[in-house]
């Protein structure tokens, strides 16, 4: 008999590993160079604010995790907040974000490997159809052994990051911070909208929270760690990427490769390559869990595919759901390595439907946390900040205007048919 519920094997050390590996993208790698271009050194002004920014955005997140654990993650909050079928709907937002936006991080981390070596096209896309497998067969055996992995990669990836800055710390001069504001202060304001990108992810974990041991310590304390971790990390690579001046000599998106392979040379390449695959690899084995838990959840209440909900036998892990991304995923690597779409093309479409998610799952705090005066005004201050840069987001809204259409085409046409959430 199949068993109906996700097994809790998630701890402190493995949550804060998921965490970091979400928010920690590919973004440390071409972000520090593309603010320093955009606003010279007062980048690092854009870096410091979002910075303190990103603690408030994880713990509206962690707090609702920690209260209301879930598989469904921001859409089960959602439903809490306004309703089963806006959480449902907020659900399918997040869900067919991942199926693009797995590949896309997946062709950028194998990108960096096949630069560092010199490998052709179709390398790169083995590598990423690599980099998926891992990430589904992962969580497909459970998320004790994605966490164990998880935070192996991490580790790697902080020694990585810290080593590039360590290295690069003696080769700061002072001259390179003047003039502060070469461009003024509207480039800072545009600079820190683009940096944005780089701290969304705490969302993504809050699915896993239903297979957290103990939710309070695993979602709260595993986040306000990672968002420590992250923020310094990613400041300190930025202030090494202006100090040096690696923006300029290496290109704005390479930043990080120059200070590696200035100091180690053709190894230091091939070390920001495996970087690369590292940090990647990360953020999908945290994207595909949060997705296919998201699968689970919503078949679960009715509002997916009855097949989504089936769990493993053996693992009791949502195999149904890591069969819709694996069929998503090479779907998408087809359409990829037939040119029929573009990687540029590709990266635009999820952005619009992790923010909505993303606000959603604010919005919901900002009701939920009523009783916690603190939690209510962490709450407000991730929902303003993220719907001021959602506008950005250009003509890529579309994309989840069309999910919203169908979804809400389906919900009319077997509204009767719907059984009650439980």
């Amino acid at each position: 008999m199949q068993a109906h519920s996700l097994r809790p094997t998630i701890g402190l050390s493995q949550a804060v590993a998921l965490y970091i590996g979400a928010v920690l993208g590919s973004g440390i790698l071409i972000a520090p160079g593309l603010a320093a271009e955009m606003a010279g050194p007062a980048s690092l002004l854009a870096w410091g604010f979002m910075t303190l920014l990103i603690l408030p955005m994880a713990l509206s997140m962690g707090l609702l995790s920690a209260r209301f654990p879930n598989a469904g993650g921001v859409s089960h909050f959602v439903t809490l907040a306004f309703g089963p079928r806006a959480g449902a709907l907020a659900g399918w937002f997040f869900l067919m974000s991942v199926p693009i936006g797995a590949p896309i991080a997946a062709l950028t981390g194998a990108g960096y490997m096949t630069a560092a070596m010199g490998w052709s096209d179709t390398v790169r896309i083995g590598l990423a159809a690599l980099i998926l497998a891992i990430g589904l067969i992962t969580n497909w055996i459970g998320m004790q052994l994605a966490g164990r992995l998880q935070i192996a990669v991490v580790l790697s990836i902080v020694a990585v990051l810290v080593f590039a800055i360590a290295v690069a710390m003696p080769h700061i001069q002072p001259v390179h911070f003047t003039p502060f504001l070469p461009h003024g202060w509207l480039p800072v304001g545009q600079a820190a909208a683009m940096l944005f990108w780089c701290f969304i992810g705490w969302e993504a974990v809050s699915h896993m929270s239903e297979e957290f041991r103990d939710p309070q310590q695993a979602a709260v304390r595993g986040i306000t760690i990672a968002a420590v971790v992250v923020g310094v990390l990613y400041f300190l690579t930025a202030l090494a990427a202006v100090g040096t001046q690696s923006y300029l000599h290496g290109g704005s998106d390479t930043s990080l490769v120059w200070m590696i392979s200035s100091t180690m040379g053709s190894w230091g390449a091939v070390l920001a390559g495996l970087t690369g695959l590292f940090i990647c690899t990360a953020t999908i084995i945290a994207y595909v869990g949060a997705a296919s838990r998201v699968a689970y959840a919503l078949s679960r209440q009715g509002y997916a595919p009855r097949w989504m909900s089936r769990l493993s036998r053996r693992y009791q892990t949502p195999v149904g759901g890591l069969l819709f991304l694996t069929g998503c995923f090479v779907t998408i690597l087809l359409l990829y390595s037939s040119h029929i779409l573009s990687l540029s093309l590709l990266i635009q479409l999820p952005n619009a439907a992790f923010i909505l998610t993303y606000l959603a799952g604010c919005a919901a705090g900002i009701r939920l946390l009523r009783g916690y005066r603190i939690g209510v005004i962490i709450s407000w201050i991730s929902f303003v900040s993220t719907a001021v840069i959602f506008p950005f987001s250009g003509w890529a809204i579309w994309y989840p205007v069309l999910i919203a259409v169908v979804f809400l085409c389906v919900m009319r046409t077997r509204s009767h048919t719907i059984p009650p959430s439980h």
